[in-house]
């Protein structure tokens, strides 16, 4: 339990600067008028490098241990806000990119690491403990990070850019230095040498499911990381402060139902399997088309984006935390990291395609026509989720 609180505490502070970050970049350089495209492509080596992280990040954690890797993490993320607290004569877009790319690699090192752990610190056949405990991290996880996003707002206009920058490396390198003392060393260590080859996955419920994860990601983050706060501030006109507030409120209400979603999903005592996953990604596509029929309509459009995009949080959160189960349940014990780190390179695949349309879509058709595209990729979600393993009635 004090490895678990330990990894948590870690992942917390972690998340809450990444959060405040994403904001930061988002809002100053809309500020500074750089277009919707321009802005998504500040995240674009984020991401790329999200996806090697992912692959590579996992093979590297057997042979280092998890703890190592999520230290590690710790550490690129303080040099990457260091970096972006220069002078802002130096934030160029390819300088303010490759601060971005150590951000991505540190936020997949240290969630892939935070997400391998628990397997390791439960038994095998706890696994409805696993599935709580899970579920407890990853919606606590975004609740902060939706508190990151609020944060960033109020740092922009409190702070400035720079300032908040140094404030947020302060922060992650005293956990840094808590870190290295306390957590358990070699945790996640493969008991086998693994070879590189091995960071593919050979098991096809983690191909299957990773396929899924990448079209469900890209859904969320093609209208959510530019889109939205772009056209919020733009259209609607909202103040920075509200519209971190508003996108703070969405994750932080996801990262809630999330931790709940043991309770949501579980049919009396059965755990969830792939008709669960099929059932809820069928149920966010429709919820989705119908958010996007009533903006087409232009029917009350300020209505239908705040209530609609609460809605698809509430039933994205479900999914995202029943599939964060699924990996890890489907996960091999001995070098856990391996099939998560892949399963996670997919996520940041998904993450990667959503924020490129998210700008590209925006530009060239608006807000509209990325809750089209969203519509899209979560019934090929549902479609690939139809060849997930099933259970009979599972009961743990």
């Amino acid at each position: 339990m004090k490895q678990y609180l330990l990894v948590t505490f870690n992942y917390w502070n972690f998340t809450l600067t990444d959060g405040a970050l994403r904001m930061l970049v988002v809002l100053h350089f809309h500020q500074l008028g750089y277009s919707a495209l321009s802005i998504a492509m500040l995240f674009l080596f984020y991401e790329v490098f999200g996806v090697v992280t992912n692959l590579v990040g996992g093979w590297l954690a057997t042979r280092l241990g998890l703890n190592s890797t999520m230290n590690i993490g710790l550490a690129l993320q303080i040099i990457a806000l260091s970096a972006l607290a220069a002078p802002a004569e130096w934030l160029s877009i390819p300088y303010v990119m490759a601060a971005q790319a150590l951000s991505g690699i540190a936020k997949d090192l240290n969630k892939m690491s935070a997400k391998s752990s628990i397997k390791m610190l439960l038994p095998e056949q706890q696994q409805s403990a696993l599935y709580k405990w899970v579920a407890i991290l990853t919606g606590s996880k975004n609740a902060l990070k939706g508190m990151g996003f609020f944060l960033g707002g109020a740092l922009l206009a409190w702070l400035g850019f720079s300032h908040a920058m140094l404030a947020m490396a302060a922060v992650l390198a005293a956990v840094l230095i808590m870190s290295l003392v306390l957590l358990q060393k070699d945790l996640g260590k493969a008991k086998a040498k693994t070879k590189f080859r091995d960071i593919f996955s050979k098991s096809r419920s983690v191909n299957v499911l990773s396929a899924a994860r990448m079209f469900l990601f890209g859904a969320r983050d093609v209208w959510f990381v530019v889109a939205l706060p772009v056209y919020l501030a733009s259209v609607f006109d909202w103040p920075h402060i509200q519209v971190s507030g508003f996108l703070a409120v969405w994750v932080i209400g996801y990262g809630l139902i999330q931790g709940l979603a043991p309770a949501i999903t579980r049919a009396g005592q059965a755990l969830p399997d792939g008709r669960s996953a099929l059932f809820w990604a069928a149920l966010l596509a429709a919820v989705t088309t119908g958010v996007a029929v009533l903006v087409t309509m232009q029917w009350q459009p300020q209505l239908a984006i705040v209530v609609g995009l609460l809605a698809f949080g509430a039933v994205f959160a479900v999914n995202s935390s029943l599939h964060s189960y699924l990996i890890v349940s489907y996960a091999n014990r001995d070098g856990v990291s391996l099939d998560v780190g892949f399963y996670y390179m997919a996520n940041a695949m998904g993450r990667l395609t959503g924020t490129v349309l998210s700008g590209l879509v925006y530009q060239v058709a608006g807000l509209t026509a990325c809750l089209w595209v969203s519509v899209a990729f979560l019934v090929l979600t549902s479609l690939i989720s139809l060849a997930l393993p099933k259970h009979s009635s599972v009961r743990q």
